[in-house]
């Protein structure tokens, strides 16, 4: 196997026997040929689009693979598998989309003409010939790495498309750019400017994927609005939520209600209690544990039932894998999965009755809590009193410290970095990697919290529509604001927000702890000398060359 698409990747250059996410070689091969097989619906896909001619089941079968291979979510191979077959039903149907559209489907060659093996020996076979290795070898480190940095962005853009489809917003002009990505890239492009625009572009679309997420998630639960969520337990049976998906947790909570079971969030859950028709449920009781890299741990110390929801599943302890349950598109070997109904419901009673047998917490532990809940509309329901306060002097910076959290070291300059931030500036922040610093106390500045917190990664929306009335109301461009990104990255989510950042032109951007290693020194001159994107050194240095401009 060869995998370098997450941050954690082995020595920073690679997977090479097993990863280090707990992805065996069988499934690294099978998401490879899964992709190639994405990219053979997308050449029939995209040219019947370009002819007015789109099928929804195309579409969402495309954006359900790429979202099955972000790091951490789907660990089954036999799983895989069934995706790929599928996957040929899938071209059948792209194909004659196309053709009756006029398309000469029997001029394309490459992913659009496999012909899948009959047993798994020969599809892992089939892999080995669509490697990322293969890649490399081929079209080189700089190539091959852009090629691969599309694939990323486009992962994680699906990722947000999924979540938004699940909620009924969907858009076929979304669609057809993630099948006309991969038919560009079916077609092995080697052009390092067709590259970075291609890579630019899916910034773009992905901002429009995010933005549509976003108005899924707040039409069907309201606006975030800044909520108290407790952070320590209360005594009574109990059932644990990770991963993004807010329908499942809204589900889960009308099928236990009146069952005397609470409901605790975990990882990127949190930001749920901020939304109005989640935190009516009043068995919906707090927030449970930190970031996903510590789960097997707080899982195991958890005396309730776990659901995991969409990425970020570790491998399961024996000790817990009798209570853990997965569902969507995440998956783990062994580990019982709650499948998804005809009309998109769930019934969730296996989670219930293994929450019902485990013993829960016997007793209240001592109240804490924590705020969350500033997305867009929060904040610039405030934007005056923010713009005051900057214009009076007692508001000197603003900090986004955010992104992804992991396990591997260096990850501690982000604590660091936000406990030397000056009293006089604010930190915005997103994603689960605010829980290096989240539990720590800021204060405000003149009533206005000095650790505002936008919510899960896809709220990155609400940190660009806040950074953007900023500067529209100071009539200057984001890259002039008293704004400083230091962001920390892990999987391919957090490398389709970068392209948005970077297709809006934002400069100066620091990205910890470590460089992607997909990115070769070359590639990564040309995003130096065009956007300023830097790593990140120390807390202090950084902070000095920030604050002294």
């Amino acid at each position: 196997m060869f995998c370098y698409q997450c941050e954690q990747t082995m020595g920073g250059k690679g997977c090479v026997s097993f990863g280090v996410c707990g992805k065996d070689p069988d499934t690294a091969a099978l998401q490879d040929l899964l992709i190639h097989v994405l990219k053979g619906v997308s050449q029939f896909a995209a040219r019947a689009a370009q002819k007015g001619a789109q099928d929804k089941e195309v579409g969402r079968f495309v954006v359900e693979g790429l979202f099955t291979t972000v790091t951490n979510v789907n660990f089954d191979p036999a799983r895989i598998e069934t995706i790929i077959r599928k996957g040929e039903k899938i071209i059948g149907k792209a194909k004659e989309l196309a053709k009756k559209s006029g398309v000469d489907v029997e001029a394309l060659k490459g992913p659009a003409q496999l012909k899948l093996a009959s047993d798994r020996a020969g599809l892992l076979k089939q892999a080995r010939e669509v490697s990322i290795e293969k890649s490399i070898n081929a079209n080189g480190p700089d190539v091959s790495g852009l090629q691969e940095l599309i694939v990323y962005g486009l992962k994680g853009t699906a990722a947000y498309a999924d979540h938004a489809a699940i909620l009924g917003q969907e858009d076929n002009e979304v669609y057809k750019f993630f099948v006309e990505t991969l038919d560009f890239l079916a077609s092995n492009p080697k052009d390092i400017g067709q590259l970075l625009g291609m890579a630019l572009k899916v910034g773009e679309f992905n901002l429009k994927v995010m933005g549509m997420l976003d108005a899924a998630n707040t039409g069907r639960y309201g606006n975030p609005e800044p909520t108290k969520v407790r952070i320590t337990p209360v005594a009574g049976k109990a059932i644990l939520v990770s991963g993004h998906d807010l329908k499942d947790l809204h589900d889960l909570l009308e099928q236990t209600e009146g069952k005397g079971i609470n409901i605790y969030t975990h990882g990127e859950m949190l930001p749920c209690h901020a939304y109005p028709e989640l935190k009516k449920f009043k068995h919906l009781v707090g927030n449970y544990g930190g970031a996903w890299q510590d789960q097997r741990k707080e899982f195991d110390e958890f005396p309730g039932a776990i659901l995991m929801t969409t990425n970020c599943i570790q491998k399961p302890k024996d000790s817990y894998k009798a209570r853990i349950f997965t569902t969507g598109l995440v998956a783990w070997p062994g580990v019982m999965h709650i499948k998804t109904d005809a009309d998109g419901s769930k019934d969730f009673r296996a989670v219930i009755d293994a929450a019902l047998a485990a013993p829960g917490f016997g007793e209240d532990a001592p109240e804490k809590s924590i705020t969350v809940g500033f997305g867009h509309a929060a904040v610039l329901g405030v934007a005056g009193a923010v713009i005051d306060a900057v214009k009076a002097g007692k508001i000197r910076h603003f900090f986004l410290i955010g992104g992804c959290d992991g396990a591997k070291p260096g990850r501690n300059y982000y604590t660091e970095f936000a406990e030397k931030v000056p009293k006089d500036c604010v930190i915005l922040t997103l994603a689960c990697g605010k829980y290096r610093f989240n539990k720590l106390e800021f204060g405000d500045i003149g009533g206005i919290p000095r650790l505002l917190d936008c919510g899960q990664c896809n709220d990155a929306y609400s940190a660009i529509k806040i950074a953007v009335a900023l500067a529209d109301a100071f009539k200057c461009g984001v890259n002039d604001l008293p704004l400083s990104m230091i962001l920390s990255w892990y999987e391919q989510k957090a490398v389709c927000i970068l392209l948005t950042l970077l297709h809006l032109g934002i400069r100066n951007i620091r990205l910890g702890p470590s460089l992607p290693a997909f990115i070769s020194p070359a590639a990564l001159n040309v995003l130096v000398e065009k956007f300023n994107i830097m790593p990140t050194k120390t807390a202090e240095e950084d902070l000095d060359a920030i604050l002294k401009k």
